[in-house]
C-alpha cells in the first residue's frame, strides 16, 4: 500500500527521467527508453525503475549501460527535482519485460487457434451472428 506522498514522488521520478532518457537516446536511431514504471519505498530512500527497452535484443546491453551511468543520472535527476525534493533516492534499474511477456502470449494464443483449438462461443457471438 503506497501513501499519497509516495505516488507523487513515484509519478515525478517517472516524468523527469523519462524526460531525461529521451534526451540522452535522441542520438541513437532505432532506439526507444521509456520508464514503465517507479516504485518508491517507505522511507524515500530507495528508487525501482523499470524500464522498457525497444528493441528488446538491445535491452541487456543498454541496462549495463545505464547502470554504469548510476551517478550521473542521479545528479541530473537532482539537478532537475532539487526544488521538490530534499534527498534524491537511490536510484535501481531494471528491465520491465511485460511487453515481451504479452506477445509471448499472443503468439501461444495464435498456435493454439491454429492447431484446432476454437474458442468457445458465447452470447454475444450468436447475438451478432443471428443479426
Amino acid at each position: 500500500m503506497d501513501s499519497t506522498r509516495q505516488n507523487k514522488i513515484s509519478r515525478l521520478i517517472q516524468k523527469e527521467l523519462s524526460d531525461l532518457f529521451q534526451k540522452q537516446t535522441q542520438g541513437t536511431h532505432g532506439v526507444l527508453v521509456s520508464v514503465s514504471s517507479v516504485r518508491i519505498s517507505p522511507d524515500l530512500s530507495i528508487a525501482k525503475v523499470y524500464l522498457s527497452i525497444f528493441p528488446s535484443e538491445k535491452s541487456e546491453e543498454l541496462l549495463k549501460n545505464i547502470t554504469s551511468n548510476m551517478r550521473t543520472i542521479r545528479y541530473d535527476l537532482g539537478q532537475r527535482v532539487r526544488h521538490q525534493l530534499r534527498i534524491i533516492p537511490e536510484l535501481k534499474f531494471f528491465a520491465d519485460d511485460s511487453l515481451d511477456y504479452a506477445e509471448h502470449i499472443d503468439n501461444l494464443i495464435k498456435e493454439a487457434k491454429g492447431d484446432g483449438y476454437k474458442t468457445p462461443e458465447g452470447p454475444e457471438e450468436d447475438y451478432l451472428n443471428n443479426r
